[in-house]
């Protein structure tokens, strides 16, 4: 029996070992990952269903933020990048940090779009006079770098650095450069939910002492009204800063600055209302392009780039640079 069944099966294997190496090629080449991704034009993600203000008022036209598609380096995309038109070939390494994965650079930039989302709201509620108590400012350690002498992980949230608390990233790098090289910091983190005894010792680089982490700021706050925002869970980056203040702030005041545009974007923000520079402009203004957008707002430190894009590509789009987001609302205003 057991000879029989062998025998069919070596049969089968050489009457139909082409179709069985074709099928072993084809999921190799899905499977296996270079070291490589490959950035291709995006699209548009309208934030009104996304933004929700009580009692908040209607916006007549569309105020969408710009997205980058990115793909593993699987072998089909890496080869198509070759003969398709604006599907770039990076190395991975480019867009992560060193000794970082890139799973490891996506919970970083899902931080950043946290970060940026309390930055948005803030900026928002300031510039439309509502009323908003920031509460806590949380300290979230983003990256740990590889020659850091620490225990310290991403995604933990500093509570005190040797008994004291501290209200943001420069008071804290102050109080790092007062102490002594070789000497070892104690942390107190919130990881998982529980609060743990952590340390790291101090070394230099280029005069300068650190402990080798890099944090963000996280807020905790009351609004009113009272504002929810909603995100996917393969999003991360904190570009959308720009575009989600602008829906924040359109929903909170009378005057629809939308006037029925299709009106795209990217950039970051600060509480402060500050636009900032971003990665992947060509992308997400094509992406703008394909889904008909009437303006396209982007950093004024991306602006030269866009147009350059835009000439390139022979866009039929407004292309509109911006400093803040009080600059974005008056340009859209005008």
């Amino acid at each position: 029996m057991v000879n029989k069944l062998y025998e069919n099966f070596k049969n089968y294997i050489k009457e139909n070992y082409k179709f069985l190496l074709t099928i072993i090629v084809l999921i190799f080449m899905f499977f296996y990952e270079l070291p490589f991704v490959v950035y291709r034009p995006g699209g548009t993600i309208d934030l009104s269903s996304r933004v929700i203000v009580d009692n908040g008022y209607k916006t007549e036209g569309e105020l969408s933020m710009a997205y980058v598609s990115m793909m593993r380096g699987k072998i089909p995309f890496v080869l198509l990048s070759f003969v398709i038109p604006n599907w770039d070939l990076v190395s991975s390494s480019k867009i992560t940090l060193e000794d970082e994965s890139v799973d490891d650079a996506f919970i970083r930039d899902r931080l950043y779009l946290e970060e940026g989302l309390d930055n948005a709201t803030i900026a928002a509620y300031k510039l439309a006079d509502k009323k908003l108590d920031i509460k806590k400012i949380n300290h979230v350690i983003t990256y740990v770098t590889p020659d850091a002498l620490t225990n310290l992980k991403v995604e933990d949230t500093i509570l005190s650095v040797n008994g004291k608390e501290f209200k943001d990233l420069k008071e804290l790098q102050n109080y790092i450069n007062s102490l002594s090289l070789n000497e070892e910091v104690k942390f107190k983190v919130l990881r998982d939910n529980k609060e743990i005894e952590c340390y790291a010792k101090i070394y230099e680089v280029e005069n300068t002492l650190k402990v080798g982490i890099s944090i963000i700021n996280k807020y905790e706050y009351e609004t009113d009204p009272k504002i929810s925002i909603s995100t996917k869970s393969s999003e991360s980056g904190s570009s959308g800063g720009l575009m989600t203040s602008l829906s924040i702030y359109n929903a909170l005041v009378e005057n629809d600055i939308t006037k029925g545009r299709i009106i795209v974007g990217t950039g970051t923000i600060d509480i402060l209302g500050n636009v900032g520079e971003i990665g992947g402009i060509k992308y997400k203004l094509l992406g703008a392009e394909k889904d008909n957008a009437d303006i396209f707002l982007c950093p004024i430190d991306n602006y030269e780039e866009a147009l350059a894009v835009a000439s390139t590509n022979e866009l039929n789009i407004k292309l509109i640079p911006v400093k803040t987001l009080k600059e974005a609302v008056a340009a859209l205003e005008k």
